[in-house]
């Protein structure tokens, strides 16, 4: 005998079916009695985002002026008074070179000097009486310009001897020591003047025109991490390297640096917005179309597409700002509005932000 299920378990069976076909009808976009198809999309809210170009690169320390002192003639070195790290001011004396030699003819210089000076003196009183002819006269007076001149050259060269500063600086480099011969361009001493310090870093042509003189230029030195030292572009150099295409931009430290424990050779990197637009409307790249020399983009409201034209600005890695035709805290579809159309019903499956 066939025995049949109760009457109660029949109908309890046929509610469960109906309840999961209305759930899998949900799943599939149905929109309740009606049946509508919902589109699956992506959506995004509009907020503000910062879109600020970012420039991030690095470069040594450098001073800003660097002296390479060479002998100005040749000789045998009597003093060396400075060491390397010792800091002097412009003008003060670093070195004396034997200019005995030198000396001693400018005495046999000055002799004859005496010598033509006296005797123009005599042409000269000759002259007045109409004893002397004219031309005497000069011959005299050349000698004596002749004489002064020559002293002047061997003063000057005995001055060669003396080797000073040409500016407030540290001595980094010595090169020579007392009793030593030189001859005329060896070098001596390196100086470098530690007052400004500067780094120079090579900037894009796109990004290079958003900088100027004047500007503050962050920089975070390795050797002193977690201490970032404001700086300030100084200049910017007139053309770029036609091997690279950057231009090179010179940022000075702040007054003081070396104080401050900042050395030449010091690693810094610097990392600054150019091109600021901190606080924009943006929107998805991917939601923009162009299309009849407009850009446009579908709002998402009450769950249709709605056809929008904006105005947009600069595009930033996946995001573009709106300059106009979107407000705050609107949702537009994130995905190519070129795959849909004005008034279609959507349901949002997935959020882009």
């Amino acid at each position: 005998m066939i025995r049949t299920a109760p009457i109660s378990l029949l109908a309890a069976a046929m509610l469960l079916l109906g309840a999961c076909g209305s759930d899998s009808a949900a799943e599939n976009g149905s929109s309740g009695g009606r049946g509508e198809y919902r589109q699956p999309v992506a959506a995004s809210e509009i907020i503000r985002r910062d879109l600020s170009r970012q420039l991030a690169t690095s470069a040594v320390v450098e001073p800003y002026s660097r002296s390479r002192l060479a002998s100005r003639t040749a000789g045998i070195v009597d003093d060396v008074l400075v060491e390397a790290g010792d800091r002097v001011e412009a003008g003060a004396l670093l070195a004396r070179i034997d200019m005995s030699e030198q000396r001693a003819e400018l005495a046999r210089i000055e002799a004859q000097r005496e010598q033509a000076r006296r005797a123009y003196e005599r042409a000269s009183q000759l002259r007045e009486r109409g004893t002397m002819a004219t031309a005497d006269y000069e011959a005299a007076r050349l000698e004596l310009q002749v004489a002064e001149r020559d002293a002047a050259v061997w003063s000057t060269r005995i001055g060669f001897g003396e080797v000073r500063a040409p500016m407030n600086a540290v001595v980094t480099a010595r090169h020579v020591e007392p009793g030593e011969g030189v001859q005329a361009q060896d070098p001596l001493f390196e100086l470098t003047a530690m007052d400004l310090l500067v780094m120079r870093i090579g900037v894009s042509e796109l990004d290079v025109v958003h900088l100027r003189p004047g500007q503050s230029a962050p920089i975070l030195l390795d050797a002193m991490p977690g201490n970032s030292v404001e700086g300030t572009i100084r200049r910017i150099f007139p053309t770029a390297e036609a091997d690279t295409r950057l231009v090179t931009v010179e940022i000075a430290l702040p007054e003081g640096s070396e104080t401050r424990g900042v050395r030449p050779g010091f690693l810094g990197r610097v990392r600054m917005a150019i091109d600021p637009r901190p606080d924009v409307i943006a929107a998805p790249v991917t939601a923009l179309e162009h299309e009849d020399d407009v850009d446009y983009l579908f709002v998402i409201t009450d769950d249709r597409l709605e056809y929008r034209v904006v105005e947009r600005g600069v595009a930033r890695g996946d995001w573009v700002e709106i300059v106009s035709g979107l407000e705050e805290g609107e949702v537009v579809l994130a995905t190519n509005p070129s795959e849909l159309t004005e008034g279609q019903l959507v349901r949002i499956v997935g959020w882009r932000g």
